[in-house]
């Protein structure tokens, strides 16, 4: 399963970990997946998504269907 958002649609970033000693190397910056289950008005049902915790705040603010 891919770590994207239903929503916003972000996705993992690459960076690197750098030390004191300032070694880098690669790793990656991965969104603030949560699976959560939405209620549909329209279709008067539960809608199973995997959305970041910003997305959460857009589907509070303008709906499944406008989001």
């Amino acid at each position: 399963m891919s770590k994207v958002c239903a929503v916003t649609g972000k996705r993992p970033l690459s960076g690197n970990n750098v030390s004191h000693a300032n070694n880098k190397s690669k790793r990656r910056q991965l969104p603030n997946l949560q699976v959560k289950r939405i209620w549909d008005e329209e279709g008067k049902r539960w809608v199973k998504m995997r959305v970041s915790a910003r997305g959460l705040k857009t589907l509070d603010k303008a709906g499944i269907k406008t989001a």
